[in-house]
Order: structure tokens, then C-alpha cells, then sequence
């Protein structure tokens, strides 16, 4: 039951960074704003393709290691990893009065350190 309990939240999660990843790495600041990715307003184009790849890396990271059975120490270092970005971008979404973004980061935050704590132990 639990295992798939954390199935389940890797799979959401991977799909939120997956589309998050998609759209840094191919669209501008200004049109990422305008979709209501505000916390990348103000950063350089290079940083926002490079955060994007990174979480495109790391959704991917999220589900194929363990599902192939090959270094499956990778899904939970993975989550901690986004889990880690997650801070930051509450705290920029915190500065500009968002605070339905900030419960997204926090929940996602709650959500890759459950799953690195599940596969680290599991």
C-alpha cells in the first residue's frame, strides 16, 4: 500500500516538474509570466533554461531509475534535489504576494522529501 502511495506521488510530481522543465526550457521569461510562472521574472535567460533542464533531469530521475531496477539511488537523491529548490522558490513567490504558489512549493517540498525518505528506506 505504501509503495504505492509513493508511486503515485512520484508520478505527480515528476509530471509537475516534467511540464514546469518543458516550459523554462523552451519558452521566454515574459511568456512564462504570463502562465504564472512569475518566479523567473528578473532572471537571465541562461539560469531559466538551466533550471528548466534540471527539472526536466530530475522528473525524469523521479521515476526511471526505479522502474528499470538500475541505480534506483538516483529517484530518492533526485527528490531530495527538487525538494531543495523548493525553499527558494517559495521565498521568491513569499516577496511577490503569491501565496497559493508558496503552498505549491511547500507541498511540493513535503512531497520529494517523503519520497527520498521512502526509497532511502524502503
Amino acid at each position: 500500500m505504501i509503495n504505492t502511495i509513493v508511486w503515485v506521488l512520484q508520478i505527480v510530481s515528476a509530471i509537475i516538474f516534467l511540464y514546469s522543465g518543458i516550459c523554462k526550457s523552451i519558452f521566454s521569461e515574459m511568456k512564462l509570466i504570463t502562465m504564472g510562472q512569475t518566479g523567473v521574472e528578473g532572471l537571465h535567460p541562461a539560469f531559466i533554461k538551466f533550471i528548466g533542464i534540471s527539472e526536466i533531469a530530475g522528473s525524469i530521475a523521479l521515476i526511471l531509475p526505479t522502474a528499470i531496477n538500475m541505480l534506483p539511488w538516483l529517484t530518492p537523491l533526485s527528490a531530495l534535489c527538487l525538494a531543495l529548490i523548493m525553499p527558494f522558490a517559495a521565498v521568491i513567490h513569499y516577496r511577490k504576494n503569491e501565496p497559493r504558489n508558496v503552498v505549491t512549493n511547500v507541498t511540493l517540498f513535503i512531497v520529494c522529501i517523503l519520497i527520498s525518505l521512502a526509497k532511502t528506506f524502503s
